[in-house]
C-alpha cells in the first residue's frame, strides 16, 4: 500500500516536481537489473503487498551462523560475484595484539599508537565507536588477556558504492532470513550499526555531492545540495567553503550528514535559526525491503518521506538526499566557565561554595532560553572532580551576529553572576567564524560512551517552580558523577516548527524537539555495563523525567535501555510510524534496538547483557501477535 495524493493536484505537483529535479548522482544509478539476478534466487526482489506482518512471522529467529540454513560458502562467493568483489568478511583490526593466529605485534603497535586521533576507525568496516554494545570481545589493548571473538560483530560487509550493492545485500538478506545492519560512519551509542550473525550493509562510501544553484518543489525555490550518504560532516564543510553557501550538517565532523543523524533528527549549532537536520531534506533516494529504488519527497512515496526524517532509519536505506542551501553563515560565540574549588586560591571563575557554584550554573542555563530565541545555540559540560569540586564550561553561538553585538548581548548574564558575588567578566570576542569552514576528518579511537538524555521543554525555563526541579535534578545527578564515573552535558538548541519551515514542519520528528530548550545527557564513560549500572542511572534519569513530565528524548544520543522508549524517542507520532513500518517492511529485515517495531524482536545475547547485540536476534512474544 503506497500513500498518493489526490488526483485532481497530481498533474501540478508533477509538473513542478519535475521541472527541476537534478540528475541522479552516478551511485544512484547504477541499480540491480533482472539480468544481473538471472537464476541467483536468492537476490530476487520481493513485493510487500504480497506479504502482511501478521501473516509473516513463522520463523523464531534470524538464521545464524552454524545453522544448516545458513548460507554455504559457494552462495556468498556468488553474491560477491554479482557485487563485483564488494563482499567483505573482515577480522576485527585489534586482533592483531591477541596471541593467537592474527597476532602481529608491529600491526598492534601501529594501532596503539597512531589511530586514536585519525581517521582509520572510521576507514573500518566493522568497527562501531562504542564497544560495550558489543559485547566488547575483542578491544583494543596493549596486554590483552583472553581470546579475541567476533561478538557482535557482522560476519560479512558489503562495502556499498552504488544502489545496486544495496540492493542486491538487502534481497539477499531478506529471502534468506539472515540480520541485517546497517552502518555509514560508526558513531553508535547505541548497537544500531552492529549485530553477531549478521550481514551488514557499509554506506560510508557513498561520498558523491553536486551543488544545486536553483531547486523547486513545493512550497520551496532556492539552492539546494544532492549528497550521498557516506558523506562526513567535514567533507559537508569543505564543499560549502567550495560553493560559498551553508547547510545544516552535523557538530562533530567526522558524523555523517544523511545517514543516522538525519533520520532521527540532527542537532547542530545553528538548528535554533534554521531547524534539524530532517528539517532541511527535500528528497531522498530509498532503498527498501523489497530491494526497489524509489524516491520520497513531499508529492511521492510521502510515507516514507515523512517517517524516514527525524522517524528513524528503519523503514528503507537512504542512499541520497536533496537538502536545503543557505547563503554564508558567519558563528561568533562567547565562552563561559566556572569552577567549584576546594582552596581559596583566588581567580576569575573560582568558586568556594557549592551553592554559589550551583546557583551560578543555574543562571547561565535559564539566560540561555534568550541566547535560543536569539537563533543561538549553547554547548556545555559539568564534570564533576574529587572532594565534591567541579568545572563547568560553556560556549553561546550567535549566527550572523558582529562580537560587539553579542558581547553586548551576553553582559546581562555577568551582571546577575556578578549580583551572585561570582567573579568573572564578559570576555572580549575578537572575530566571528565562517559556519562551513574547512576541516579534516580527525576522528575517535572506539571507547564505551553511553547517554542517558532527556530533553528538557520551554515550559521548565516559563515556571519557576519547574525551574527550580530541573536544576535541582541536574545538581544531583552530575553530584554523583566522580563516584560513579559519569558526567553532565547540556546541548541548548530550539529546533521550533517555525524554524523547521516547509516540509520539514510536517515531519516525523519526536514533537518533544519542537519544544526543546536542553537536550541533557548523562555521559557514562565506564568500560563495563550491567543491570546494577542501569539501576544506578536510572534513579538519576527519573529525576530528569519527574522535572519533564511528557517529554521525551533523542534517540541518537539516547538510552538503549530507555524505559517507555515508545513515547520518548517518537512521541505521539509512534503510531503512525508502526504502520508504515509494518506496510513497508512486513519482513522485519530493517531492526534495530529502539526504532519503530523493533519491540517484536530481542537479542538473546550471550554475554547475559540485555542491551548487548552480541547474540542471535529472535522474536519474542508479543512480536506474535
Amino acid at each position: 500500500m503506497k500513500s498518493n495524493v489526490a488526483l485532481v493536484c497530481l498533474s501540478t505537483f508533477l509538473l513542478e516536481t519535475a521541472a527541476s529535479r537534478p540528475r541522479l548522482l552516478l551511485s544512484d544509478s547504477i541499480r540491480l537489473t533482472r539480468e544481473d539476478i538471472g537464476n541467483f534466487s536468492a537476490i530476487n526482489f520481493g513485493d510487500e503487498n504480497t506479504v502482511s506482518h501478521y501473516n509473516n512471522q513463522t520463523t523464531e529467529c534470524k538464521v545464524f551462523p552454524g545453522d544448516e540454513a545458513w548460507p554455504a560458502p559457494e552462495e556468498w562467493a556468488r553474491l560477491n560475484e554479482t557485487l563485483g568483489g564488494a563482499l567483505l568478511r573482515p577480522k576485527p583490526v585489534a586482533a592483531a595484539c591477541y596471541q593467537g593466529p592474527d597476532f602481529d605485534e608491529a600491526e598492534c603497535t601501529f594501532l596503539l599508537t597512531n589511530t586514536s586521533s585519525s581517521h582509520y576507525w572510521l576507514d573500518d568496516p566493522l568497527v562501531a565507536l562504542t564497544q560495550w554494545s558489543q559485547g566488547a570481545t575483542c578491544p583494543l589493548l596493549s596486554d590483552p588477556q583472553g581470546n579475541c571473538t567476533r561478538g557482535g560483530f557482522p560476519e560479512y560487509v558489503v562495502n556499498a558504492t552504488s544502489v545496486k550493492h544495496i540492493q542486491a545485500a538487502v534481497n539477499f538478506a531478506r529471502n534468506k532470513n539472515i540480520r541485517l545492519i546497517i552502518k555509514n560512519t560508526g558513531h553508535d551509542f547505541g548497537g544500531r550499526s552492529i549485530g553477531a550473525g549478521s550481514l551488514s550493509i557499509w554506506t560510508h562510501h557513498l561520498k558523491e555531492m553536486e551543488f544545486i544553484p536553483s531547486y523547486s518543489i513545493g512550497q520551496y525555490t532556492g539552492m539546494a545540495v544532492h549528497l550521498g550518504s557516506g558523506v562526513e560532516s567535514w567533507e559537508e564543510h569543505n564543499f560549502m567553503a567550495d560553493h560559498n553557501i551553508s547547510f545544516v550538517s552535523p557538530g562533530c565532523g567526522t558524523v555523517g550528514g544523511v545517514g543516522g543523524w538525519m533520520s532521527a533528527g540532527g542537532h547542530t549549532t545553528i538548528t535554533s535559526t534554521y531547524g534539524l537536520g530532517a528539517d532541511q531534506v527535500l528528497s531522498l533516494g530509498v532503498v527498501t525491503a523489497s530491494g526497489e529504488y524509489v524516491t520520497a519527497d513531499p508529492f511521492t512515496n510521502t510515507d516514507l518521506f515523512f517517517a524516514m526524517r527525524g522517524g528513524g532509519a528503519t523503514y528503507g536505506i537512504v542512499t541520497s538526499a536533496i537538502y536545503k542551501a543557505y547563503p554564508p553563515i558567519t558563528v561568533t560565540s562567547s565562552s563561559l566557565q566556572l569552577t567549584l574549588s576546594d582552596t581559596d586560591t583566588p581567580g576569575a571563575g573560582i568558586i568556594t561554595d557549592a551553592d554559589t557554584f550551583w546557583q551560578g550554573v543555574g543562571a547561565y542555563y535559564r539566560f540561555a532560553a534568550q541566547i535560543l530565541d536569539a537563533g543561538g545555540y549553547g554547548f556545555s559540560y559539568i564534570y564533576p572532580g574529587a572532594n565534591q569540586t567541579f568545572r563547568f564550561t560553556t560556549s553561546s553561538s550567535f549566527l550572523d551576529t558582529n562580537p560587539d553585538s553579542v558581547f553586548t548581548f551576553m553582559q546581562p548574564l555577568y551582571d546577575n553572576l556578578a549580583n551572585l558575588s561570582i567573579n568573572t567578566t564578559n570576555p572580549t570576542i575578537r572575530s566571528s567564524s565562517i559556519y562551513g569552514s574547512r576541516g579534516t576528518g580527525i576522528g575517535p579511537a572506539p571507547g564505551n560512551t553511553r547517554y542517558r538524555s532527556r530533553l528538557l521543554p520551554r515550559a521548565n525555563w516559563d515556571d519557576d517552580a519547574l525551574w527550580d526541579k530541573t536544576i535541582s535534578a541536574i545538581r544531583t545527578a552530575t553530584e554523583a558523577g566522580f563516584d560513579n564515573d559519569f558526567y553532565f552535558h547540556g546541548t541548548l538548541t530550539s529546533p521550533t516548527l517555525a524554524a523547521a519551515g516547509w516540509p520539514g514542519n510536517a515531519a516525523a520528528v519526536n514533537p518533544a524537539w519542537r519544544q526543546n530548550r536542553m537536550h541533557a545527557m548523562l555521559m557514562d564513560a565506564a568500560p563495563a555495563q550491567s543491570a546494577d549500572r542501569d539501576a544506578m542511572f536510572g534513579t538519576y534519569m527519573d529525576l530528569l523525567r519527574e522535572a519533564s513530565p511528557g517529554a521525551g528524548a533523542y534517540m541518537n544520543e539516547g538510552d538503549p535501555g530507555e524505559p517507555e522508549w515508545q513515547q520518548a524517542f517518537y512521541g505521539a507520532n509512534y503510531g503512525r510510524l508502526l504502520e508504515i513500518k509494518r506496510v513497508r517492511d512486513p519482513w522485519g529485515l530493517f531492526w534495530a534496538p529502539t526504532t519503530v517495531g523493533s519491540e517484536g524482536w530481542a537479542v538473546r545475547s550471550v554475554d547475559g547483557y540485555k542491551e548487548s547485540q552480541n547474540g542471535r536476534l529472535c522474536r519474542v512474544a508479543q512480536g506474535r501477535e
